[in-house]
Formats: C-alpha cells, sequence, structure tokens
C-alpha cells in the first residue's frame, strides 16, 4: 500500500467539503423547520441497532443493503441503519407507545452495502417524515403534500408525481393461489415491464382465464389520471380490496391536484416500490434531469407488531445530497466579517456583540491576512467601529 491509498475512501462513499457541508445542512434545518411547522417532532435513533429490530419487517432488499457487525459486548450482530424508518416506527411503537396520531421527523446518515442506482451514493443523508396512527386517506394526502412542500420549499419545481397501489397486485395474486416463487417470479417481471415475460408468467402461473386478464390489463395500466377511470371499469366485479385501492388513488388525485394544480400526476398500477413491507399506497417524485425519485414513500401499517404494536403508518423519505444538486432556493450564510488580530478587549466586545446578532466574525490571527471567504472587514476609526465591505 503506498501513502496515497490511505486517503481514498471507500467506492460510493464520499465527504462533504464546506461549501457543499454549508449547503447541506442549511437545507437539513429548513427542511426540518418546515417539519417542525406541520406538527412533525424531530427524534435523532442511534446509528446502529441490533438486527432483529432494525431489519425486521422491512423486507429482503433491506437485509441485503446493510451493513452487519458483531457486537462484542453480547455476541449479538448489529448493523448500521440502511434506512430510519423502522428505527421512527419501533420509537413510536415502543418508546412513545402513544394511542394519539403521531407525527415524527429525521435525518440522519445512513449505510449500504451497494449504491441503490449508478450514480447513487453508498452513505446518504436521510432525511423524513412519518404520520402514526392514523388509517385514513387524509394521512396518505397530508404526507404526499409534504414531500411536495419539502421539493416546493427547495425550488425544485415541475414535479411529477407516480402514484401506485401494492393492495391491488396482491389481492390478485392471493386470488390466483400464486405460491411465493410465483408471486416473486411475476413480481420481478412487472418492474421490468418486460410485455413477453408478463404474458408467459401469467399464462404459467395463473389458471383462472379472468384473472389472468386482469393481471395483463394491469401490468399495461400506466399513465394520466385516466388509467384510474380505466381501472376502475376493467375492475368493477372485483374483490373490494382492489375497488378500494382504486378510490384511494383517486380520492388522493384529485385531492393533490386540487393543491397543486401546476403538478403533473402519472398513475403505474404496476409501481410496487417496497413491496415487501408497503401495504397500500405507494408514490415517488420525479425532477426534470433526474432519472431517479428524488422523495418516495407509501403507507406500510402494522410495522410496529414486531415491537409489540400494530399502528397505521404512512411516510416519506428524500437525500440531502441528491437534494443539493437540484435545489435552487437555499438559505446559506451571507456576510463573513474579518476582525484583524489585536490585543484589545474593546475589539472583542465589537465581535462578541456581531456574534450575538447572528453575525458571522473570524478573529484574525497574528500574522494572517483577511480569509478568502471574508466579504466584511471590522474597521477601528478612532474608537469609531464600522463594518466595511472587501471590494
Amino acid at each position: 500500500m503506498t501513502v496515497v491509498d490511505r486517503w481514498l475512501l471507500p467506492e460510493g462513499v464520499e465527504e462533504l467539503l464546506p461549501a457543499q457541508a454549508r449547503q447541506v445542512e442549511a437545507i437539513r434545518r429548513q427542511l426540518l423547520d418546515l417539519y417542525r411547522g406541520w406538527g412533525y417532532q424531530l427524534v435523532i435513533p442511534p446509528l446502529v441497532e441490533f438486527t432483529d429490530a432494525l431489519l425486521i419487517g422491512m423486507g429482503r432488499d433491506i437485509d441485503v443493503n446493510s451493513v452487519k457487525v458483531t457486537d462484542e459486548l453480547t455476541g449479538r450482530m448489529m448493523a448500521i441503519r440502511p434506512d430510519i424508518t423502522a428505527q421512527a416506527a419501533r420509537i413510536d411503537a415502543h418508546s412513545l407507545c402513544s394511542d394519539d396520531v403521531t407525527r415524527l421527523c429525521y435525518a440522519g446518515s445512513v449505510l449500504h452495502t451497494k449504491p441503490k442506482s449508478l450514480m447513487a451514493s453508498r452513505s446518504p443523508i436521510q432525511v423524513g417524515a412519518e404520520l402514526y396512527g392514523e388509517a385514513s386517506v387524509a394521512a396518505d394526502i397530508e404526507v404526499v403534500s409534504l414531500m411536495v412542500e419539502t421539493l416546493h420549499s427547495l425550488g425544485i419545481a415541475d414535479i411529477t408525481l407516480d402514484f401506485g397501489h401494492v393492495a391491488i397486485f396482491r389481492t390478485l395474486a392471493d386470488q390466483a393461489g400464486l405460491s411465493e416463487e410465483e408471486e416473486t417470479e411475476l413480481f420481478e417481471v412487472l418492474q421490468r415491464k418486460a410485455a413477453d415475460e408478463i404474458a408467459s408468467v401469467i399464462n404459467r402461473c395463473i389458471d383462472d382465464a379472468v384473472l389472468g386478464e386482469q393481471m395483463l390489463a394491469l401490468s399495461k395500466l400506466q399513465g394520466d389520471v385516466s388509467v384510474l377511470h380505466r381501472a376502475a371499469n376493467l375492475f368493477a366485479g372485483a374483490a373490494p380490496g382492489i375497488i378500494e385501492a382504486i378510490d384511494e388513488l383517486q380520492r388522493v388525485a384529485e385531492k393533490i391536484q386540487g393543491r397543486y394544480p401546476s403538478l403533473n400526476l402519472y398513475f403505474d398500477l404496476t409501481e410496487l416500490r417496497g413491496y415487501h413491507y408497503h401495504t397500500g399506497l405507494v408514490f415517488g417524485a420525479y425532477a426534470p434531469g433526474c432519472g431517479y425519485a428524488v422523495a418516495n414513500g407509501g403507507r406500510y401499517d402494522d410495522i410496529g407488531r414486531v415491537f409489540g404494536r400494530a399502528r397505521p403508518a404512512t411516510g416519506f423519505t428524500t437525500e440531502l445530497k441528491s437534494l443539493l444538486n437540484l435545489a435552487t432556493s437555499v438559505e446559506v450564510d451571507g456576510d463573513i466579517i474579518f476582525a484583524p488580530y489585536r490585543e484589545d478587549a474593546e475589539q472583542w466586545k465589537q465581535v462578541q456583540q456581531l456574534r450575538s446578532q447572528n453575525q458571522i466574525v473570524i478573529c484574525g490571527l497574528p500574522e494572517q491576512n483577511v480569509n478568502a471567504e471574508c466579504t466584511h472587514i471590522l474597521v477601528d476609526d478612532d474608537g469609531r467601529w464600522s463594518i466595511e465591505s472587501i471590494d
């Protein structure tokens, strides 16, 4: 190993230098203040937990994407959190243990074994909001609205919301009596939008002709709001769970379009993001020039069961480093004042007074010139203190 190698970071793991770190921190504060204004309380879960608490109920994808270590004190397996959602659910179900509606928010680093997409970070800074204890569509609408406000607050416009509902596929799969292996196979080809493979798997695995036709039609239900009208006609005599899912999508679409008329709404009824733990509505937000969802979420009822209390739950997450590349209206620190080095008690009082007014003041050291990032200088004109701009 050469000396240079010691400076390398693991692939997909990056550091934020002062300019970026300042912007990310500004975004973090801005969003947490936004969530607080909606009544969401901040929680700060630990970076590492035992795997049987952190990963249970979250699906195999989360499990394989978590970095695991052995706790030397107990010998039990721990994981560095790959997602904060389960931790928030544990806090709601076990630590807070309230029967009321609970709103929680968080912001913190997570770690993945592999990046989720080609350009994604393995060490994202995740921020999100979760709502517990309310099963109505109104809770989903609130969470979707807060996700939209998250992006709008950062100046991210021309947003497309992508909606799906896992109950439709899950109900059809249950009616068809698919085995776990068959359901997984069909799930995977649906996610790839592989038309020939979808038809082949349906023909091979679903004996009921009507269910087969409905599943095949489901694979083609993507587009604008007219998709919901087509789905309502297609599944008019289907199981109640499917009718309810389509109705929920329609109600959410109407309310969100009414609140945000400029949004583009897209519906994909085979969008099964987080299928292994989501139980209802799922959604993602896309921005121009970005090939992945910049924020996503959905309903995941009863995840708290593993912690002793099953609770309705819905929420969303986004990632601060990704938002940094898209944000256009982030308030960062403005003027930076330089105070030349002086052993002067009066200058110190002036510096402290400025800092108490939320001004940034850098006190110079002996032989130190004005810092490059400074915009103003503190000047003493025979006892008269002033702040002058640095040309």
